[in-house]
């Protein structure tokens, strides 16, 4: 939420239902991947905003719950926003585990099969250079982070610890990957080394070495004669 808006302006911009809830959707902040959707009171509202973590309304048990209090799967807030009309959350956090009680890394695992896939548009980007146009966006956004340092940002988070946390993030994502991968997960891997190509990003920012240079290593590498 904005830093200019005090509690008491906050909680008159929210629209809770007749129930007095709001839902609260929650997005990775890295790897922007939608985690869970739950709802939130007026009471668990100002605990999350109070303690960086999140905080939901049980509509079954009719309580409050600490999401990860139990599990030690725990939500740290990013940042807390709300949509035009007031009347739904979105909170991207940094995951401490697995945001489903299935252990599944998100609650939305199950896809629906549509008719006439093949009618569908593609989701991937395949044009040029176009189907990595979203590394160097995100190493522009990693850059800026660099520069601004907004705070509660992760990625500030990062920069501001220095180049000993970011190389043991690299480390442990490294080490996760390999875990996925040798678990055969594939999904599991799929955001394993994208958290990888993320704080790889970070540490290239840190020590000013630009994605480019590494695209032309490539392709030097690519040129030379083949030994095999």
């Amino acid at each position: 939420m904005s830093n200019s808006l005090n509690w008491e302006q906050i909680k008159n911009e929210i629209r809770f239902d007749e129930a007095g809830l709001v839902p609260a959707i929650v997005q990775d902040v890295t790897t922007k991947e939608v985690l869970m959707m739950a709802y939130m009171n007026l009471e668990s509202l100002k605990i999350s905003v109070e303690s960086g973590e999140t905080w939901f309304w049980s509509r079954s048990r009719q309580e409050l719950w600490h999401k990860g209090a139990t599990s030690g799967n725990t939500q740290r807030i990013a940042s807390l926003s709300y949509d035009c009309d007031g009347d739904t959350l979105l909170i991207l956090v940094k995951p401490q585990g697995p945001a489903c009680h299935t252990g599944k890394v998100t609650c939305f695992f199950n896809e629906v099969s549509l008719e006439k896939k093949e009618d569908r548009p593609s989701t991937s980007i395949n044009l040029g250079n176009e189907r990595f146009a979203v590394l160097a966006e995100l190493e522009q956004i990693i850059s800026e982070r660099e520069k601004e340092r907004p705070e509660g940002a992760y990625t500030t988070y990062l920069f501001e610890k220095g180049i000993d946390k970011i190389l043991k993030k690299v480390g442990e994502e490294t080490a996760e990957a390999i875990i996925a991968a040798k678990n055969k997960d594939n999904d599991e891997l799929r955001l394993e080394v994208s958290d990888l190509i993320y704080h790889l990003l970070v540490l290239l920012e840190e020590r000013k070495l630009p994605l480019d240079d590494i695209m032309t290593e490539l392709s030097l590498r690519h040129e030379r004669p083949r030994r095999d």
